[in-house]
C-alpha cells in the first residue's frame, strides 16, 4: 500500500511537466488536490505496524526469558497471611499452597529453595503465619524458623501440652488457656462422649456395676496443635481419636479377655495406676495388687484407695489432699461413689486420664499374690507386700523416710 501511494505521486509530477511543455510558456495550472489525509493515514498505519512488532517482540522475549529465569520476589514481605501445610506434603505441595496465597512469586521458586535447603524434610505440618510477596528462600526459613526453646516461631496452631494422670477438668482448664474456648464449651461437649467418637462397647462391665458414659479416661495425654478457629467440640474428638489409635496398636480390648475384664474395667484400672505408681517400672505390679484385691479372695474385696477419694474431692470442687490428710470421715464417706474403702470392686469409672505405659500394665500385669502396696520414699518408688503385717511394716518405713502416709 505504500508503494501505491509513491506511484501516485510520481504520475501527478510526470502530469504536470508534460503539461508545461505542450503549452509553451505558463501553463494554466489546476489547484492540486490534497492528500494530507492519506499521508496522515499512512503514517499511523506505519506507527501501528512499528508498535506491534516492538510489542511482540517484548512479550518474546518475557516469554524466551521465563523459560531461563525463575521469578521470585526481592525481600521479606508484607502483611501477614496463614498457609497450611498438610501432612505428607512435599516441597512441590508447599509451593503451590503458597503461591495460592501469594506468599511466593513462583513454584519454581520456592521448589528451588526447598532443594537447597538441608532441612526441608524437617517442616512439620500445621498453619504457618507468613507474609505476602517473599523472596522463596525467606520463605522456606519461616517454615523451619525455631526459638531458643525449640518451638516453631512462625507456626499458628496452639499447642498444649497434657500430662499423664490429669482429670478432664484439669485437661478443660489447660485446653481453654490454650485456645481461649471458654471451659464450659468442653464440658457440654464432654456430655455425649459416644457423640465424640468413643463406640458404645466400651461403657460396658462384666462385673455388673452399671456405666454412666464419661469422658474420663478417654483423653489421651500427648502434645496437642490446634488451628486457630478449631472449637471444642472438635479438640475432644482429635484427642478420642489418639486413645482409640493407641489402644488399637496396644491391642487393649482384645487383650482383656484373657484377664476376664471388660475393657473399661481395664481402662479404670489404668487410670487408678497412672496415679498410684510415679514409675513405670513399679505399674505392673500395681495393676495386680487392684486385680487380686477385686476379683480374688480378699475381706471386702475393697481397694482402699486414698487416690480415689482425691478424685472424688476434686469433681465435686474441692481440693485433693495428700494420704496423710484424709481423714477417716472422707475415706468412708457413703456418699462418695468413689468410696473404695466400703464398696467392693473397682470404681464407678476411671479417676484420670492414663498414658500408654499404663495402659500396658493393665492389660499385662505382674504375676503376684500382693494386696498392698505403698510409696515407700520421697523420690516415689512403690513398695509391695502381700501380708497385712508386712504392709504395716513399710508404712512405718515410709514414714521414716518422709512419705505423708498413715501408719497401722
Amino acid at each position: 500500500m505504500i508503494d501505491d501511494l509513491d506511484l501516485s505521486f510520481e504520475d501527478d509530477y510526470d502530469r504536470g511537466r508534460h503539461r508545461r511543455r505542450r503549452g509553451g510558456g505558463k501553463a494554466t495550472q489546476k489547484r492540486p488536490r490534497r492528500r494530507g489525509g492519506r499521508s496522515f493515514f499512512a503514517l499511523v498505519l506505519v506507527l501501528i505496524l512499528l508498535g506491534g512488532l516492538a510489542g511482540g517482540g517484548w512479550y518474546g522475549f518475557t516469554k524466551v526469558r521465563g523459560y531461563f529465569t525463575v521469578q521470585d520476589y526481592p525481600g521479606a514481605g508484607t502483611g501477614e497471611v496463614n498457609v497450611e501445610v498438610k501432612g505428607g506434603d512435599g516441597g512441590t505441595d508447599i509451593a503451590n499452597a503458597l503461591v495460592t496465597h501469594d506468599v511466593v512469586h513462583s513454584a519454581k521458586a520456592f521448589i528451588n529453595a526447598y532443594n537447597d535447603n538441608p532441612n526441608a524434610q524437617k517442616v512439620e505440618p500445621g498453619l504457618y503465619k507468613l507474609h505476602h510477596h517473599m523472596k522463596a528462600s525467606l520463605a522456606m526459613d519461616a517454615l523451619l524458623a525455631r526459638d531458643a526453646n525449640g518451638k516453631l516461631i512462625n507456626k499458628a496452631s496452639n499447642q498444649v501440652t497434657l500430662a499423664e494422670g490429669l482429670i478432664s477438668l484439669q485437661i478443660f482448664d489447660k485446653l481453654s488457656k490454650a485456645t481461649n474456648i471458654p471451659v464450659d464449651n468442653f464440658k457440654n461437649a464432654a456430655k455425649d462422649p459416644v457423640a465424640l467418637g468413643i463406640p458404645d462397647w466400651w461403657f460396658k462391665r462384666q462385673d455388673g456395676k452399671a456405666v454412666t458414659p464419661s469422658i474420663e479416661g478417654f483423653l489421651y495425654p500427648a502434645t496437642y496443635e490446634f488451628d486457630p478457629g478449631t472449637d471444642a467440640t472438635t479438640i475432644l474428638k482429635q484427642m478420642v481419636n489418639q486413645f482409640l489409635t493407641v489402644t488399637g496398636d496396644l491391642k487393649f480390648a482384645d487383650s482383656t479377655q484373657p484377664l476376664g475384664l471388660s475393657p473399661y474395667e481395664a481402662l479404670i484400672a489404668a487410670s487408678i495406676t497412672q496415679v498410684e505408681a510415679k514409675f513405670a517400672a513399679d505399674m505392673p505390679g500395681v495393676a495386680r495388687v487392684l486385680y487380686n484385691r477385686a476379683y480374688k479372695t480378699f475381706p471386702g474385696n475393697t481397694l482402699g484407695l486414698d487416690s480415689t477419694v482425691d478424685y472424688w474431692l476434686r469433681v465435686t470442687g474441692k481440693e485433693a489432699l495428700d494420704s496423710g490428710q484424709i481423714s477417716n470421715q472422707l475415706m468412708h464417706d457413703p456418699a462418695n461413689p468413689y468410696n473404695t474403702y466400703d464398696k467392693p470392686g473397682l470404681p464407678p469409672g476411671p479417676i484420670s486420664n492414663p498414658g500408654k505405659e499404663a495402659m500396658t500394665a493393665a492389660i499385662q500385669p505382674a504375676t503376684s499374690n500382693n494386696y498392698y502396696f505403698l510409696a515407700i520414699d520421697k523420690d516415689g518408688h512403690t513398695a509391695f507386700a502381700t501380708t497385712y503385717p508386712d504392709f504395716c511394716a513399710k508404712t512405718r518405713q515410709a514414714k521414716a523416710n518422709g512419705v505423708s502416709i498413715g501408719t497401722c
